[in-house]
């Protein structure tokens, strides 16, 4: 019986599972491929751009590396920025005037005042050669006060004279009317006549003679008290600058300051000139300032400076510029305008800006490292596909923030102001996201 059964026993297949499906529409098939068609083309369309800017450009450059700016049109100021450090305008040297032993009143750093004594130098050949020229000009004095009473003595005398000579001139005048008239009445004999004429003759040239020589007299007394009179001057004069020597041994402050440093202990031997102090007038300030050679040719006496002292700014002007170049840099000084700060010490260090010229309406454009790696003649312009095209430029003036362009830009232009190493030279570069 089993095996029966075995045999009648029938194994199901999925016949029964089948679904007979209806046949496609070929236009649908036709359909979905031209959708498939418009979407390849709309990607190639949107593609094209991309495509032209990564087959034009050569060199491909993050945006994130590069640094740009706008060029404008403005005032451009050029100037130069240069440190500098605080120097007392007003700084004498004391000098010892004669030789001698010093002695000093003050010691480094004490505050003093003009017309302060700071020292005096003992000399005892200045003073000795002072009392000398004192006497010798008494003396002088005394001989010129005796001249003069021997020069109107002597006058007298030539005076007396000329006043006997008149005298003997009006008695031969006397004696020759009277010859005269004893000569019309014939009671005198001739001869005595013309002995009277001759006598009358000989008083007029000795009364003549006498004056003359009166008055020549009287010039030569004039002559010699004035040459005596100058030598009186002469040793007066030499008196007088004795005493200012001697006067000038007390070596007293030309301002208001406080001494610097001692050059010299105290009591020691001097000889004349040798350096003893130096006072410091801490009103009046300076800046010593070195240039840059560059700038060696636009710097003028009378430039207008700004000068930072923390966070405010002071008006200042160049005053001194150095003739020379020592070390590729011009020494220059700088002095405040009007009242500066009032906190200022010694060698403080400060930044001077020097305002060299000044351009009105200009195209300018920010600085940056574009300059020193372009050498100021390429700059790399942004266009709206985000490409970055090279451009010849040339540029002009330059100050510490911008730099004027002279050709090859637009005002509007978007240019790369950092380092243009990474573009390579490229005529095109692609800017990255």
């Amino acid at each position: 019986m089993l095996r029966g059964e075995a045999r009648e026993l029938k194994i199901s297949d999925t016949s029964a599972q089948d679904v007979e499906l209806a046949p496609k529409d070929p236009r649908a098939r036709r359909w979905m491929l031209a959708g498939l068609g418009a979407a390849i083309a709309m990607l190639i369309l949107l593609a094209a751009p991309w495509v032209a800017r990564w087959s034009s450009a050569t060199v491909s450059v993050p945006y994130d590396r590069v640094r740009t700016a706008v060029v404008v049109k403005g005032d451009l100021v050029r100037d130069v920025s240069v440190q500098g450090r605080i120097v007392a305008a007003v700084s004498p040297t004391l000098y010892a005037t004669a030789s001698g032993s010093i002695t000093l009143h003050v010691v480094a750093g004490e505050q003093v005042v003009a017309g302060q004594i700071l020292a005096s130098v003992d000399s005892p050949d200045l003073m000795s050669e002072l009392q000398q020229s004192e006497s010798a000009l008494g003396q002088r004095k005394v001989e010129l006060e005796r001249q003069r009473i021997e020069s109107r003595q002597q006058a007298l005398e030539k005076r007396k004279d000329a006043d006997l000579a008149d005298v003997a001139l009006v008695a031969a005048k006397r004696e020759q009317r009277r010859a005269a008239e004893a000569n019309d009445l014939g009671v005198i004999p001739i001869i005595d006549f013309e002995k009277a004429q001759d006598d009358l003759r000989k008083a007029e040239l000795a009364y003549q003679h006498a004056i003359a020589d009166a008055g020549l007299f009287d010039e030569r007394l004039a002559f010699e008290l004035r040459a005596s009179a100058f030598e009186v001057s002469r040793q007066e004069l030499l008196v007088d600058d004795l005493r200012r020597q001697v006067s000038d041994l007390a070596i007293k402050s030309p301002v208001d300051g406080i001494v610097g440093d001692l050059l010299i202990d105290q009591k020691s031997a001097v000889s004349r000139d040798t350096p003893v102090m130096a006072v410091v007038d801490l009103t009046r300030f300076e800046i010593d300032a070195q240039i840059p050679e560059s700038y060696a040719d636009d710097l003028v006496i009378g430039m207008q400076a700004e000068i930072q002292v923390g966070g405010a700014r002071f008006d200042g002007q160049l005053v001194a510029v150095s003739p020379e170049i020592v070390n590729n840099q011009v020494a220059s000084r700088i002095r405040f305008l009007n009242a500066g700060p009032t906190n200022l010490r010694q060698n403080q260090r400060l930044t001077t800006r020097i305002l060299l010229a000044e351009y009105n309406d200009v195209l300018m454009v920010q600085r940056g490292q574009f300059l020193d790696s372009g050498a100021g003649r390429i700059a790399y312009v942004i266009r709206k596909d985000h490409t970055a095209e090279r451009r010849q430029i040339k540029t002009g003036a330059r100050s510490l923030g911008s730099v004027q362009i002279i050709a090859g830009l637009e005002p509007g232009d978007t240019i790369v102001i950092s380092n243009l190493d990474p573009f390579r030279g490229a005529d095109r570069a692609l800017l990255t996201d």
